[in-house]
């Protein structure tokens, strides 16, 4: 039996086969591009919800699903603003704010465009209500003394329409005020000078004579539609929700799964987020408390509820009581969203060879905090992963190299017993066996490097960080294709030449197929992140150089 045959297609095979699981995740349509400003004239018209569906005053081992709540008295942008909307602006983000509910209706991030700048690139749109989408994040207190209840939401007061976080400004309150039944309610939104995290704070001070309780709820509303986000290469990944379970640090529910079955878990801590690619929105609710999760879809509406209820807050006649959480809206910054909570990060998804990935990341960051440029560092990085998996590789290179000798003699053999396989591999085994050669060395090189390209793959796909990072020339954008496919090309014709020095099989069919590959290879790479082409590109030439000083050592042993 020919075993390098068998071999080499099997190494052919998982590449193929790795390669086309990245392609299935490839869409070539255009995604929208985020436009202007909000349009508010058209809120939420779900029906009032009935009040066996609003959630239980206390956590329990079952978690209570949140409220459908309605928007009363839908809003008519005039100009750029409304007595009912609030503006914030700090230094990473502008930030909407309805009164009726205090929900934070709109986010724009100004230190992340729709595109590259020079293409006219905007402040990218996170969060959006508008007659064509619903991404909001709902807050507010139910239960006994709650004001959000199934017939409406409470309507807060408010000193101004809009705050300005100032250049030396560390912190930045809004205060959204509401008297209920003498009890004084504060909803306070906490912003921090270069921190896409807001507190969301519940001041309750209790002027009245009978005791006081409620429970907050966090909640994120959001249609299914695709993200309001320029196409990257045709690149498609996660979008749903996530939240930590009791046995699963980082569980994911995509539209579908939250349509067939509601998701309900208690826990201590926790979090709720909405993922997408390269940004991210999470309720995180104190730690120290048990708190309600639940995930489900409105039933008949392209609406879906992904929120949390937190623990119960009493207070006594003329006591004071304060709750907090934070809300998130922003890039997925791995170093900030572990700060936030307890595996939060994992929403940075890279996939089942995330313990390869990460470390990637750690290099590659460093190395970038040297150079100044994410295309120079993956060329470095490349550098370093080849020196690091030389000594692996080695033997698998001299292999190659001494098959590359044993051509005639194969070729030979096969002229001689051609028509008789059985005869031919006894032949072309003693071959192997006498020359001490591996005739499945040469396909290791190429199954070592595939966990380093996938995880480097994910790493660009995932890294906010590397998002519109320029390389040098007609490279703006290291996570976007090529748009003129060059490097693609060059990585084709880097793999045509690493094939002139390696060993041709002797089968038709399987050295037309090697023949193919670089074809095949140049095809698919062109809509991949030119980040990754890179590294494949760099990766062959750094291949080529120690398979020919592999050669050279090779042919001076034999002359010595």
């Amino acid at each position: 039996m020919d075993w390098q045959k068998i071999l080499n297609l099997f190494a052919i095979g998982v590449v193929a086969w790795l390669l086309l699981i990245q392609w299935d995740r490839f869409d070539g349509g255009e995604a929208q591009v985020a436009g202007a400003s909000v349009d508010f004239s058209t809120a939420s018209n779900a029906p009032v919800t009935e009040v066996s569906e609003l959630p239980i005053a206390q956590p329990s081992d079952s978690a209570a699903e949140l409220p459908v709540l309605m928007d009363e008295a839908p809003v008519e942008v005039v100009a750029t603003s409304n007595e009912r909307l609030v503006v914030v602006t700090t230094d990473v983000f502008e930030v909407t704010i309805d009164t009726l509910g205090g929900d934070i209706v709109e986010v724009r991030l100004l230190e992340h465009l729709t595109a590259m700048p020079e293409d006219g690139g905007e402040p990218f749109t996170l969060l959006n209500r508008s007659r064509n989408s619903q991404y909001v994040a709902q807050s507010g207190l139910i239960g006994q003394n709650g004001t959000d209840t199934a017939e409406g939401r409470p309507q807060f007061a408010i000193a101004q329409s809009s705050y300005s976080m100032g250049e030396t400004d560390e912190t930045l309150y809004v205060d959204l005020t509401l008297d209920q039944n003498g009890v004084k309610i504060v909803k306070r939104f906490e912003f921090v000078s270069g921190d896409y995290s807001i507190g969301v704070h519940y001041l309750i001070n209790n002027l009245s004579y009978d005791p006081w309780q409620a429970n907050f709820y966090g909640q994120i509303k959001r249609d299914s539609q695709e993200p309001l986000i320029e196409s990257s290469g045709g690149v498609m990944p996660y979008l749903g929700a996530a939240l930590r379970e009791v046995d699963q640090n980082f569980a994911k529910y995509d539209f579908d799964d939250m349509e067939d079955e509601s998701v309900k878990v208690s826990i201590n801590g926790g979090w709720v987020a909405m993922v997408q690619h390269y940004f991210v929105s999470a309720w995180v609710p104190p730690s120290e408390d048990k708190n309600a999760f639940s995930l489900r879809k409105l039933s008949g509406q392209d609406i879906y509820l992904m929120g949390f209820t937190g623990q119960r807050l009493s207070v006594g006649a003329g006591g004071f009581g304060e709750y907090r959480a934070q809300f998130y809206v922003g890039p997925k910054d791995q170093g900030r969203l572990a700060e936030l909570a307890e595996y939060l990060d994992l929403t940075i998804d890279y996939g089942f060879l995330w313990m390869l990935a990460k470390p990637i990341f750690a290099a590659l960051q460093f190395i970038q905090g040297i150079l100044g440029n994410w295309g120079w560092s993956i060329i470095l990085l490349t550098v370093f992963i080849k020196i690091l998996l030389y000594p692996l590789s080695a033997t698998s290179l001299k292999s190659m190299a001494k098959m590359r000798n044993l051509q005639p003699e194969m070729t030979r053999l096969k002229e001689l017993y051609g028509d008789d396989r059985q005869k031919m591999s006894q032949e072309l085994m003693g071959l192997y066996k006498k020359e001490k050669v591996n005739p499945a060395g040469g396909c290791f090189p190429m199954l070592l490097q595939m966990p380093v390209f996938l995880s480097l793959y994910w790493v660009l796909l995932e890294s906010v960080e590397i998002r519109h990072s320029p390389w040098i020339f007609w490279i703006h954008d290291l996570s976007a294709k090529d748009p003129f496919f060059v490097l693609p090309l060059v990585m084709g014709g880097s793999m045509l030449l690493m094939q002139k020095m390696q060993p041709m099989p002797t089968d038709p069919m399987q050295a037309r197929v090697m023949q193919l590959m670089p074809i095949m290879f140049t095809f698919f790479f062109m809509i991949f992140p030119a980040g990754l082409v890179l590294y494949w590109t760099i990766n062959n030439l750094l291949s080529m150089a120690q398979q020919w000083f592999v050669n050279r050592q090779l042919q001076a042993a034999k002359k010595s």
